[in-house]
């Protein structure tokens, strides 16, 4: 079984030289020549430095499209009028499927209509060169985010391209993603992914790596989010990567999300090697948005809210487009600048709200419960301990896809808002946790007169969509006055 050891140097040669044989343009790696470029590269552009030097929220969008030229303009117009801080480059779903050929295929019909003909930039296909000509011609920096449970040529080119962040890992790019690949082996393809940024580390080109905090961007209880963090963060610490963003999505209560973003930074800082720097980014809401695109600039302002009294070091922006799909640059724009105004206006006041200690304190509690049982799985090791904990459903992940995962975990709201699990499975929670969640769903099944059952989860997927926090029976706050 895999274990949570270092890639030696020459295997790590070695699946390097094998993997750029996958596709024509991997030939163009070469990694001293490519340390030498990231050196050329100004101080502005150096995605570390300047997350991690940040004195307050940086805002970055998502974007891709497939052709080169237009997906410049995009990030220029998105860092010009949006006054985006950090931009994005996000990758087709062919190339996420390592099916380049396909990817070529969108990109020269891209070329030849001027349409976009893919759901987002193949770097893969465009190679070193391309992504070097968009890096220099951007002036922010840029991170690859993609949804790959095997990203190790697109990491590979796209380092050597000049990127110096990159998006993922082996549990949020396989269990909330995808159904076919085995736990196992992402976690070895992940290794070298981190093991490839810690070379560059270790040569003076600090790569980033951000694990993908929403999971399944519904209703996921921030423990199970926290400790997913943790793990992949501590699995990349071990490759020798040194910059970790750790993630998390808003669930939309604001004592909860607070909450949530300082535990995340206190157990990432607790949990992960003194050398690693732990900085954390905050995702706006990744659940269903309303149509209306009024209502939906107040689930994007509650996000830049929360985010002014969390203070993470990034937040990912949504617009008011996100029901319509893919949105315009000037749709992206405007929700960049939604959320940076109130950012800007909230962080000049002193916003204290009650509860946030005691729910913090929960949530360590519980996040610290997975941990433990990750580790007593692996005796100590994390890479086994997550494989086997996935398989006896002592982490697991709401409304997951993936085979590896038990997907027994079911979430609802409470009275409040906050996400609390209805449904345990054989979750590693102890008894003290889980009678405070089934005391406080109690409490909302009795305002509402009904009982607990599904039928309040399925309500609460729902309910940001249709307007609302907590998928009230017809809608309404039946609480009294």
């Amino acid at each position: 079984m895999i274990r949570d050891e270092r890639i030696p140097a020459e295997e790590l040669q070695r699946i390097d030289a094998a993997l750029r044989e996958n596709w024509p343009t991997g030939e163009a790696v070469d990694f001293d020549e490519a340390v030498e470029f990231h050196e050329s590269l100004p101080s502005a552009k150096r995605f570390a430095d300047v997350l991690e030097s940040a004195n307050r929220p940086l805002l970055q969008p998502r974007a891709g499209v497939p052709r080169l030229e237009d997906q410049i303009g995009l990030l220029e117009y998105l860092h010009s009028e949006g006054e985006a801080d950090l931009l994005p480059t996000t990758i087709d779903s062919y190339t996420r499927d390592n099916e380049y050929g396909k990817a070529q295929e969108g990109l020269e019909a891209a070329r030849e209509s001027g349409e976009d003909t893919l759901n987002g930039f193949p770097a893969v296909n465009h190679g070193v060169d391309g992504c070097r000509e968009l890096i220099e011609a951007v002036d922010a920096p840029i991170e690859v985010r993609h949804g790959t449970p095997d990203a190790r040529l697109l990491a590979a080119i796209t380092f050597a391209g000049g990127f110096q962040s990159f998006e993922g890992g082996p549990i949020s790019y396989n269990i909330p993603y995808t159904k076919r690949h085995n736990l196992a082996t992402t976690i070895e393809h992940w290794q070298f992914v981190d093991r490839l940024a810690g070379a560059y580390t270790e040569r003076g080109v600090r790569i980033n790596r951000e694990p993908f905090g929403p999971l399944t961007g519904t209703l996921v209880p921030p423990s199970i989010a926290i400790a997913v963090m943790v793990l992949e963060g501590l699995l990349a610490a071990t490759q020798g990567v040194r910059s970790l963003t750790l993630g998390y999505g808003q669930v939309g209560n604001v004592v909860q999300d607070v909450a949530a973003l300082r535990a995340l930074r206190s157990l990432g800082e607790e949990y992960l090697p003194n050398e690693v720097c732990v900085t954390t980014v905050f995702h706006e809401w990744m659940g269903g948005f309303p149509p209306d695109e009024a209502r939906a600039n107040g689930v994007i302002g509650l996000g830049g809210m929360t985010a002014a009294i969390a203070r993470p070091d990034k937040v990912i922006t949504k617009s008011p487009q996100e029901f319509q799909g893919v949105p315009t640059k000037e749709a992206n724009a405007a929700g960049l600048r939604t959320t940076r105004q109130i950012i800007d206006m909230a962080l000049e006041q002193d916003i204290d709200i009650d509860g946030i200690d005691e729910e913090q304190d929960l949530i360590e509690r519980e996040t610290r419960c997975l941990l433990e049982a990750v580790l007593e799985h692996g005796d100590g090791d994390v890479a086994r301990g997550t494989i086997r904990a996935f398989e006896s459903g002592a982490l697991d992940v709401p409304f997951a896809p993936s085979d590896s995962a038990r997907g027994a975990v079911l979430p609802a709201r409470d009275d409040d808002g906050r996400v609390r699990i209805l449904e345990f499975g054989d979750l590693a929670m102890s008894d003290e946790v889980k009678e405070i969640h089934a005391a406080r769903l109690a409490q909302r099944a009795e305002t509402e007169g009904r009982q607990q059952s599904f039928r309040m989860v399925a309500d609460d997927v729902d309910a940001i969509s249709d307007g609302r926090l907590i998928g009230r029976p017809n809608g309404g706050d039946t609480r009294a006055d």
